[in-house]
């Protein structure tokens, strides 16, 4: 079945949350592409983080929450640095886990990190790290 993109899609209640979360305009985007350039965690990632923010101008909800990007996004401000736009892509991301999270879906269950792991990591590596998995 194809996809409708309406004004009513790129204005609906999806997109607006997003904004409202995130705080960024996602419509700034021109999709540019140097968020993506500049990433370096692509490797990892079953969209370019261009995909993602364009997925979300266009309030494709379930297309933007289902991928794996959002969750193995570094936060690390590469993207935000080269954007020409000045969108804080991290905080997008943020905010597309987060809708997730209130929906009580999550990507980690903390309980299944063996104890080894947990003992060998650095605390600050978890702490920073769950910070993306909780509400």
């Amino acid at each position: 079945m194809p996809t409708r993109i309406s004004r009513e899609t790129t204005t609906g209640d999806f997109v607006q949350r997003v904004e409202a979360i995130s705080g960024q305009e996602l419509l700034k985007c021109n999709q540019c592409g140097k968020c993506s350039a500049g990433c370096p965690v692509t490797f990892a990632m079953d969209l370019l983080p261009n995909q993602v923010i364009r997925l979300a101008q266009l309030g494709l909800e379930q297309e933007a929450l289902g991928c794996q990007t959002i969750w193995n996004c570094a936060s690390c401000l590469a993207c935000g640095s080269r954007c020409p736009k000045g969108i804080d892509l991290p905080r997008v991301m943020e905010a597309l886990r987060l809708i997730l999270l209130r929906q009580g879906i999550d990507h980690v269950e903390i309980t299944n990190i063996a104890t080894d792991d947990l003992a060998e990591a650095p605390q600050q590596a978890f702490i920073s790290g769950f910070r993306k998995y909780v509400s």
